[in-house]
């Protein structure tokens, strides 16, 4: 019971914070109010598509380290450069004030037929355990148990330079959420365990405290432009380099990576990627070239592979380093982890609707001095766009 008071309390002074900062947040470079004021037409705020991905060890033949990711996320239509902000849902304003308060930047000017933005909310879960289901005791050197519940929302902005012929997208996120007993990752991994006939695991009360979660993420991902479709036509190959910065109680790190992909009809995006705060960007429509319009949306089915590589320098991982406001079970992190993955996508046009499947599998590095051997989960994202 103090634990949730302790937990609450730093929950409302967290919420009084943001409270005073956001009113008076100066929407600098953000959405403009257009002349008609009505949220209809252009104005109105809808939802293009919905994603679904479930990441776990199994198929690594583990029940370990992060054993279980889930996500739910809907992607926005894309956004005038001069909708009226009175017409975006109020998280969405607020974010865009705090975007225009603290990185300006990100709503520089550029001409409507360069850059295009959209919005997407996410929701998800993530549980990591020690290696021994079997120990009810505290296992002090493995990883602790942890579960995080939490709900994000991005900005994602894409643009053309015309004199380098490289796009970019730009992502700002705020990610909010529960460490803890809150986050339910006991509940869940117990009812999944019950279902399958598995063991469950016996130390979840050794779990982290409840805590209060907030990370605030960037990230930018550039590629050569290949055109504004939809799709890339016939068979071709990209490379899609990031890099990414996110700063919280969640995850504070700095992030660099590649991904090569090739096939067939490759999808006009910025690529594939594991479940991660700061990193669900869903790219608005490519931007058209000079005097150009846009094409007719138009499914056509194809097929690739894909592989990424990357480096993260850590400072901060709830998984790891334990609760921030009170002492709890941690782990000597490591400063530098990488990450590798190799993936094949599929996409086409079922009844009348854009799928997406990808499939997945993941490679990390030792991620804290006591653990063995790096860990290894498998990814699979199946996304509908309507």
């Amino acid at each position: 019971m103090r634990e949730d008071r302790r937990a609450l309390r730093t929950a409302l002074a967290a919420a009084a914070f943001w409270l005073a900062v956001l009113p008076g947040a100066a929407a600098t470079g953000a959405p403009a109010e257009p002349a008609q004021g009505d949220c209809a037409g252009e104005n109105a705020i809808r939802f293009r598509g919905l994603a679904a991905r479930l990441e776990n060890d199994l198929i690594a033949n583990t029940d370990r380290d992060y054993t279980n990711g889930i996500s739910i996320t809907a992607i926005s239509h894309d956004i005038p450069r001069t909708i009226d902000p009175q017409c975006l849902p109020a998280p969405v304003r607020l974010q865009a004030r705090l975007i225009g308060r603290f990185d300006p930047g990100f709503w520089r000017d550029g001409d409507e037929a360069t850059r295009s933005q959209n919005v997407v909310l996410r929701f998800g879960q993530s549980m990591y355990t020690p290696g021994d289901p079997t120990r009810a005791d505290l296992i002090a050197g493995d990883r602790p148990y942890a579960g995080l519940l939490y709900a994000g929302l991005s900005w994602n902005r894409r643009r053309l330079d015309r004199a380098t012929n490289v796009e970019t997208l730009d992502t700002r996120e705020v990610t909010l959420g529960v460490i803890g007993p809150a986050s339910l990752a006991r509940e869940a991994q117990d009812l999944v365990h019950g279902l399958r006939g598995f063991d469950r695991f016996l130390g979840w009360r050794h779990q982290l405290h409840n805590e209060p979660a907030l990370q605030l993420s960037r990230e930018r991902k550039y590629r050569q432009f290949r055109g504004a479709g939809a799709h890339i036509p016939g068979f071709s190959s990209d490379a899609i380099r990031s890099f990414g910065l996110r700063l919280g109680n969640i995850e504070t790190s700095a992030s660099y990576g590649i991904e090569g992909r090739i096939g067939w009809n490759l999808p006009n995006d910025f690529g594939s990627y594991p479940i991660r705060p700061g990193a669900e960007n869903r790219a608005p429509s490519a931007p058209r070239p000079a005097g150009g319009q846009p094409p007719p949306w138009r499914a056509r089915a194809g097929a690739h592979l894909f592989a990424m590589i990357e480096g993260k320098a850590v400072a901060r991982d709830f998984s790891l380093d334990g609760n921030l406001f009170r002492n709890s079970h941690r782990v000597h992190r490591r400063p530098i982890v990488g990450q590798a993955a190799v993936g094949l996508s599929l996409h086409g046009p079922v009844a009348g609707l854009k799928m997406k499947l990808d499939l997945m599998r993941v490679w990390r590095t030792r991620e804290f001095d006591e653990q063995r051997t790096g860990h290894a989960f498998g990814s699979v994202n199946l996304s509908v766009e309507f």
